[in-house]
């Protein structure tokens, strides 16, 4: 059944026509309305020119005649007919002209195509040129319609002695007519012709970008488009193959921090992203790539777009993964808590067989010894992280990665400087602070896991400015040339690996307006101060 706006109100169907054919069917008839409105102006022209034309020339043949001093002179002779007639049927030859009549003042005929009409009166008016005047007429004679010129006659004493009508009939200037009209009825048809294929051919072209859609199926289609557009949460641009933005819906506007209207018509290059997203939106497909911005993290796709042979430029889409980076992260440090706490199991369960065994073998004084020398190590290093570090947070996140890094037979260790309490942190999000300290215990651990006597330490104080946050070890260090490019997306010191630590330490400390430090001093020193006073950039 078609569908109900298909129908009119007897129930018959009425054609379903796309846009393309009603456009070409609109375009046809307003192409053969011009063409024949321009052909019946320009017949109507013809045919008042070919009028005018004989005007002109019925007055100049009848002024010519009648300037002749042999007419006036026959005009007075007692038989004015015998010399007239012959002379107006050669001059009516020589000229063209239907008829040639020669009259009295009263209007007596003396010459006549026909003789036997010679001596009747003249059908037409004659009052003007009795009067002197010289006009003309179209009037119905014995020939028929007829465009004819009345002139008077004078005597060399300036005296009225007779009149001078000539014409040419209607039909002859129809007949003259129809061939100029056959020629614009050629004319005329050629453009016709070449109208419908010009417009054909825009129709065909027209239907290709329609894809043959009717203009309710367009109007759905854009309704539903700019719905999407405006509903989805997902982040969508096209960018055009010269690299302009040509369309940005609003959860792209968001997750870029800009104005979608703002963002259409520039180029990514202008848009202020990361030099590596506008670097990944030209870079052809991209599959679920990871970009950080200022404020997100976004996981990037980009599809070009062909279509014919002919690129159309890429699809982009934005997903934000902010807070499930942030989780991730706090599933790792749950995950390193977990780890730490299984190995530190597995230590007291080595540790209480060891007790177990002495006091087995009857030596329970090194039994005690044993099981107060192991508790004192470990409980020292629990006092000084809680007594140093009011925050529970950084607390917890030393206390793990100190475990995790013993396990690995790296030493972390908490300067004597250190100095921190939970108060001092009321401005910055513990999530930040897992993010800094916890990224960068991890990056320096994996520069020296390797390397003879690992040793990381870590400094965590709040001076009256903020908070500062060092991690230093004694591994290689960081040449300058990797310094500039360390908190870049995907930067790692390990090339079977490209991960995103560093990049979200930096963009941390950029939400605060804070600053990271590369330094060396025998190893790597991240320095990272982050202000927590009322001017705080989030």
């Amino acid at each position: 059944m078609p569908p109900a706006d298909a129908r009119n109100g007897f129930g018959r169907v009425r054609p379903q026509w796309s846009l393309a054919r009603l456009l070409f069917v609109l375009q046809v008839v307003v192409v053969a309305v011009v063409v024949l409105a321009g052909t019946a102006l320009v017949w109507y022209g013809a045919k008042q020119r070919n009028e005018d034309a004989a005007r002109d020339e019925v007055v100049a043949v009848a002024r010519t005649l009648a300037a002749q001093p042999d007419v006036a002179e026959a005009l007075a002779a007692p038989d004015p007919a015998a010399v007239l007639q012959p002379l107006a049927e050669r001059v009516r030859a020589d000229t063209g002209v239907d008829f040639i009549t020669i009259m009295s003042p009263q209007g007596i005929r003396y010459t006549h195509p026909d003789p036997a009409r010679i001596g009747q009166p003249f059908l037409g008016h004659i009052e003007q040129a009795v009067a002197g005047q010289v006009f003309t007429e179209t009037y119905p004679g014995t020939l028929g319609f007829s465009v004819r010129a009345v002139v008077p006659v004078h005597d060399g004493a300036h005296r009225l002695v007779g009149l001078v009508s000539d014409g040419i009939t209607v039909e002859s200037i129809s007949q003259e007519l129809e061939q100029q009209v056959g020629v614009l009825v050629l004319v005329a048809a050629g453009a016709l012709l070449v109208g419908g294929a010009l417009t054909y051919l825009v129709s065909a072209r027209l239907r290709r970008h329609t894809h043959g859609l009717r203009p309710d199926e367009l109007s759905r289609m854009y309704e539903y488009h700019d719905a999407i557009l405006h509903a989805v949460r997902e982040g969508l641009l096209l960018v055009a193959p010269d690299g302009r933005v040509t369309l940005c819906n609003d959860g792209a506007g968001v997750l870029l921090g800009r104005d979608p209207q703002d963002v259409e018509g520039r180029r990514v290059t202008e848009l202020g992203l990361p030099e590596s997203l506008a670097d990944s939106l030209g870079a052809g497909t991209v599959r679920d790539e990871v970009h950080l911005t200022d404020e997100r993290v976004l996981l990037v796709n980009v599809s070009p777009i062909r279509s014919g042979g002919r690129d159309l430029g890429s699809v982009v889409t934005f997903r934000d993964h902010t807070e499930l980076q942030a989780l991730s992260g706090e599933l790792d440090s749950m995950r390193g808590f977990a780890e730490s706490l299984r190995s530190q199991a597995h230590e007291s369960a080595n540790r209480l067989h060891t007790v177990v065994s002495l006091v087995e073998l009857g030596r329970a004084d090194e039994a005690v010894a044993f099981a107060t020398a192991e508790l004192e190590l470990a409980q020292q290093l629990a006092d000084r992280v809680v007594g140093a570090v009011g925050e529970p947070v950084l607390a917890a996140v030393l206390l793990g990665k100190s475990a995790e890094a013993g396990e690995r037979g790296v030493e972390v260790v908490l300067t004597e400087d250190s100095e921190i309490d939970e108060v001092d942190l009321a401005r910055v999000d513990s999530r930040d602070l897992v993010t800094v300290l916890g990224n960068l215990v991890d990056n320096a651990v994996e520069a020296v896991v390797e390397r003879p006597h690992p040793r990381v330490e870590v400094t965590v104080r709040s001076p009256p400015e903020g908070v500062l946050i060092r991690v230093a070890d004694n591994g290689p260090g960081v040449d300058p040339e990797s310094a500039r490019r360390l908190f870049a997306r995907g930067w790692s010191t390990k090339d079977s690996q490209r991960g995103l630590g560093l990049a979200l330490v930096g963009q941390s400390v950029r939400r605060y307006g804070g600053d990271v430090e590369v330094s060396h001093d025998g190893g790597a020193v991240f320095t990272v101060r982050l202000p927590t006073g009322s001017d705080v950039v989030r």
